[in-house]
């Protein structure tokens, strides 16, 4: 085999290498966005129940402070 035909197959296995990686890197980054987008419903999802949970806390009539009888 000649020097360029060693040099060419050793480029185009190089190809194939870098091929593969973008592929495993494009699905990896397919993963992680689908993960923040489910990641974000839930911070919604929590920040709607903590406006909820605060509402009800401000309209909820003062609990009785009265300390209990001593037995």
């Amino acid at each position: 085999m000649s020097s360029l035909e060693q040099r060419t197959a050793s480029i185009e296995m190089q190809l194939s290498f870098l091929e593969d990686t973008v592929a495993s890197l494009d699905a990896a980054l397919a993963t992680q966005q689908q993960q923040i987008i489910e990641l974000q419903m839930q911070n919604r999802l929590l920040q709607q129940q903590i406006k909820e949970q605060g509402a009800r806390l401000d309209t909820a009539e003062p609990a009785d402070n009265t300390p209990p009888p001593h037995y």
